[in-house]
């Protein structure tokens, strides 16, 4: 019987490819995500058996619903990928659209992660990677503050939990994927333009899979975004985010 694997946010982009490259090498998958009808296009593409478990894992109940449909099987590898972003003034981003962003990018990766590692405890071993962002390794984020700031709370979370099973000697690993701008459909989403090229999901999934192998805690992919990241000591980050035309036309009154 073929491994396990579970994504959440597997609709599109990181967790899409994820579903890709993880089904060539034989996994069963486990897609999780709000919109249905794309993880079921995906599905139907992909060599492997692919279950699709639709929902929004900004309600907590969802979280809850997602382990209890796993509780009976064993999962070899947990993606928690699900989260999104918002770049703009952070006196006008709208309250709600940044506390939907709290729930998901905290909320649900904070429950999943606990019951997951939890999980795989009991089941004697299993790998569990956050998808978090190169911003939760930056300082600041002027423009994208409260997406940087649910970002360092993945990080570090993963860091300490990793630390924690590292020193009981568990079979348990945890890592945090960080990646720079990755050409998907984040950046729309978000509405931002990022001043670093983009690398592919493709090559950012390469190198979250080989770092997974290598037991590393944190992943940073690609050459450019390390060389960003050593400069980001020396400019302020924000000068690595270009606001949008729809962004600019805000700030303008427009």
């Amino acid at each position: 019987m073929s491994q396990l694997a579970v994504i959440t946010g597997a609709s599109s982009g990181i967790g899409a490819e994820f579903a890709r490259q993880l089904s060539a090498q034989g996994y069963a998958l486990l897609l999780v995500a709000r919109r249905a009808e794309r993880m079921q296009a995906l599905a139907a593409s992909l060599p492997t058996q692919c279950e699709i478990f639709p929902a929004d894992l900004s309600k907590a109940e969802e979280c809850d619903r997602l382990m209890q449909a796993l509780q009976s099987r064993r999962v070899e590898l947990f993606i928690n990928n699900a989260g999104f972003g918002e770049c703009g003034d952070f006196l006008e981003i709208g309250l709600d659209r940044e506390l939907d962003m709290v729930d998901v990018n905290i909320r649900a990766m904070h429950i999943l992660t606990k019951r997951m590692a939890q999980k795989m405890q009991q089941q004697g071993g299993g790998a569990l990677l956050n998808v978090g962002s190169s911003a939760g390794l930056l300082p600041a984020g002027p423009y994208m503050a409260t997406y940087y700031a649910t970002k360092a709370y993945v990080v570090s979370l993963s860091r300490a939990v990793a630390a924690e099973l590292r020193a009981a000697g568990s079979p348990v690993y945890v890592g945090c994927l960080c990646p720079g701008p990755v050409n998907t459909e984040f950046n729309a989403v978000a509405h931002v333009k990022f001043a670093l090229p983009g690398i592919s999901a493709a090559d950012c999934v390469r190198c979250a899979l080989a770092g997974i192998r290598r037991r590393k805690t944190v992943i940073v992919p690609g050459r450019i975004m390390a060389a960003g990241m050593s400069l980001s000591r020396l400019v302020p980050c924000g000068a690595l985010i270009r606001i949008t035309a729809r962004q600019q036309k805000r700030k303008l009154g427009g």
